[in-house]
């Protein structure tokens, strides 16, 4: 088993002590943390499911645009915010493990070092839950 960089160490403690959904995935996007803000909104626990490719957890959790249909790897915000080491964000639709689907506004943030990517962190809630403010 590989150490995992400090900066994901770190990132994982932070997201440990949010009360807002957050999502944590490396390099090469392995999803490799959510907290337990995020396990409820999917019905399942991080440790109840463990590391999951970025095939696999799009499968299991979507995400879906208005009219249902997956949204491309490549448009999603953590993925934008890994490969273009830059903020993304997005509203859609995910998926929890009993099939309900959730309106979700995500917003995704490069983990970034002197040598390169080391993941994102995106931080999730209800789309339209916004009071406006910075828009």
């Amino acid at each position: 088993m590989t150490q995992k960089p400090l900066e994901l160490i770190l990132a994982r403690n932070l997201m440990s002590a949010l009360s807002t959904p957050a999502f944590l995935v490396d390099e090469g996007g392995v999803l490799v943390f959510y907290n337990e803000a995020a396990g409820m909104l999917l019905g399942k626990r991080f440790e109840e499911l463990g590391t999951v490719g970025p095939d696999e957890w799009g499968s299991l959790f979507g995400p879906f645009d208005e009219s249902g249909e997956p949204i491309p790897y490549d448009e999603l915000p953590l993925v934008v915010a890994v490969r273009n080491g830059r903020p993304a964000h997005a509203d859609f639709e995910i998926s929890s493990v009993d099939g309900a689907r959730h309106r979700v506004e995500a917003s995704a943030f490069p983990i970034l070092t002197a040598h390169g990517s080391r993941g994102a962190i995106a931080v999730f809630w209800p789309a339209g839950s916004s009071n406006g403010a910075g828009r």
